[in-house]
């Protein structure tokens, strides 16, 4: 695939990921690995944000770390980057949790973002990066 070129989710698609409190890729499932474009293999005991783009704006991820580090939910749209260069939008919710084990993590999943989610967050965000 070409650099910056696009991928659309399908409607179905359902992305799934789960990472340790320090964000390090525990779990990815297959639509996950499919639309980034890495095998599980590559994904695994890695730093989720490996695909994070370089538009994401600090505030969006200081939003979201904030939040799940008290226990809570978040809620976001988010421009990942996929291995050969390109990019997808989603609308992603993290979940905090904490395994019988006692060991905390996040569980990501994820769905396709409308055109007019995307266009409006692609304004938004760019306006906070000219403020970093």
């Amino acid at each position: 695939m070409a650099r910056d070129q696009e991928t659309v989710l399908d409607d179905y698609a359902f992305l799934v990921s789960e990472t340790d409190e320090k964000g390090i890729v525990r779990f990815a499932n297959d639509d996950f690995c499919q639309v980034a474009e890495y095998n599980v293999d590559e994904l695994i005991g890695q730093p989720h944000s490996m695909v994070r783009h370089q538009d994401m704006p600090k505030a969006a991820f200081k939003s979201l770390w904030d939040t799940v580090q008290k226990g809570e939910i978040w809620t976001g749209y988010v421009k990942n980057a996929t291995k050969s260069g390109g990019y997808y939008w989603v609308f992603a919710t993290v979940y905090p949790f904490t395994s019988c084990d006692g060991s905390k993590g996040y569980l990501s999943c994820r769905r396709k973002a409308s055109r007019d989610e995307i266009d409006a967050h692609t304004k938004l965000y760019k306006e906070w990066k000219e403020k970093e």
